[in-house]
């Protein structure tokens, strides 16, 4: 039943490729179908803190990713490091307790229900894939065991293309994906400099800064890397 199952599915992702070369947009477009969601994120966690979105369905998915990049908490952060988390509705007090700036932003952005799935490489989480829900309600068993097989896919898609050592960031894959927040990191680097304190930290301080200024994360590091803002160690 589970080759059959593979197969299946398998044949829906090759049948949204239309005979071109297989990507992770074919096979979100059929886990989209399969659990009947409206969207799908996946990101790339590198260097064990530096998320990457490598691929988005839609602007809310987008929009979705970074903010969990910007707030640095929700189902895709506990996701990464503890395994799956399936949230039927976000405005659930359990939710809302969880992630008390997160949630209610995502509910806010217009989603009602977030499944995160890990990406892994053996023990090692390498990525997650988001799917995303405008209104509540679970995913049923045949849905979920057929996002866990797509889920697989996705992994071995991001494989091939070069993201095969978890510990190393890989040049072919990052130029070949358009990663999203470049910028980020590079500002990250410069406010180790600037502030002497960890890359962990200076992520922390990047964040908290676009928080209270009610900004994209991606934005303050390009205003950094341009220098039109220069950190103190108080502006957050």
């Amino acid at each position: 039943m589970k080759d059959d199952r593979r197969l299946r599915l398998w044949q829906q992702v090759v049948a949204h490729a239309a005979d071109g070369p297989v990507t992770l947009a074919h096979v979100s477009a059929a886990m989209i179908s399969s659990a009947r969601v409206d969207s799908v994120g996946v990101t790339a966690v590198m260097k064990g803190t530096q998320r990457e979105t490598v691929h988005a369905s839609s602007q809310l998915a987008m929009d979705l990713e970074e903010l969990t990049v910007t707030l640095g908490e929700g189902p895709g952060v506990d996701c990464y490091l503890d395994g799956p988390s399936l949230s039927s509705d976000l405005t659930a007090e359990a939710c809302q307790v969880r992630w008390p700036v997160y949630a209610p932003a995502a509910v806010t952005a217009g989603v009602a229900a977030l499944f995160a799935l890990p990406l892994r490489v053996g023990g090692v989480s390498v990525g997650v894939v988001s799917l995303y829900r405008t209104e509540p309600g679970p995913l049923g068993r045949d849905q979920l065991a057929d996002v866990l097989v797509l889920t697989d896919t996705a992994l071995a898609l991001l494989l091939d293309q070069g993201l095969s050592d978890p510990s190393q960031q890989h040049d072919g894959w990052r130029e070949s994906s358009g990663l999203q927040h470049s910028e980020v990191h590079q500002a990250t680097g410069m406010l180790t400099v600037q502030l002497g304190v960890s890359a962990a930290e200076a992520l922390v301080r990047l964040r908290a800064y676009a928080f209270a200024h009610d900004r994209r994360l991606s934005d303050v590091g390009k205003d950094v890397v341009a220098r039109r803002l220069r950190f103190n160690g108080s502006e957050a």
